[in-house]
């Protein structure tokens, strides 16, 4: 169960990081060019920090077992709609 979770959690957050980059990339042709309208550079600099803090919960491990069992039913029920998010963003 440990490693479900673990796999579950791992997989949900790497989903929202990509999810993440996708919705803060620039509106205009190339990263560059996001500083020629600040509506793209703040959005950009919001999803670096929004994405770095999940990279970062990424290798926070759950130090209790319990924990870790809790991620398999939240695991089973967010992965699909995170995916099915990331497929209508895409």
């Amino acid at each position: 169960m440990r490693i479900l979770g673990l796999i579950l959690r791992t997989l949900f957050l790497l989903v929202v990081i990509v999810v993440t980059v996708r919705v803060a990339s620039p509106q205009t042709e190339s990263l560059w060019s996001a500083y020629d309208t600040p509506s793209d550079m703040f959005r950009f600099v919001l999803g670096v920090a929004v994405g770095g803090f999940i990279a970062f919960q990424i290798f926070q491990y759950p130090k209790s077992p319990a924990e870790m069992r809790k991620w398999v039913p939240i695991g089973l029920a967010v992965l699909p709609l995170a995916l099915l998010c990331a497929a209508v963003i895409w």
